[in-house]
C-alpha cells in the first residue's frame, strides 16, 4: 500500500467510527486535527479497534495518543506497523 492509500483508508475509517459525521473529505483536508473535526473519545476507541481489524496490526495504547490526532501521523504509524507486522508505536 502506499502512503495515499493508508491515508485514505484511514479517512474512509474515520468517517465510518464517527457515524458519517465527518467526511472523507473533511479527514484529507489539510490542516485539521480528529479532534477539531469533531471525533469523539467513543469513536476514537471504535477507530483504534477498526484499525486494528482492517490492517492487522496492534496499536499500543501506552504510547502518546497525540499520534491520532492528525490522519497523516497516524497514516505512517499504521504503514509502519504493517511493514513490521507488529505493533503500532508512536516514535
Amino acid at each position: 500500500m502506499t502512503a495515499e492509500e493508508y491515508t485514505r483508508r484511514l479517512a474512509q475509517l474515520i468517517s465510518e467510527v464517527s457515524d458519517g459525521e465527518i467526511t472523507v473529505e473533511e479527514v484529507l483536508a489539510a490542516g485539521h486535527s480528529l479532534s477539531a473535526l469533531g471525533l469523539t473519545s467513543f469513536a476514537r476507541i471504535r477507530l483504534i479497534d477498526a484499525i486494528e481489524h482492517a490492517f492487522g496490526v496492534e496499536m499500543d495504547l501506552s504510547d502518546e495518543l497525540a499520534s491520532f490526532e492528525d490522519v497523516g501521523t497516524l497514516s505512517a504509524l499504521v504503514a509502519r506497523a504493517t511493514a513490521v507486522g507488529g505493533t503500532a508505536r508512536a516514535w
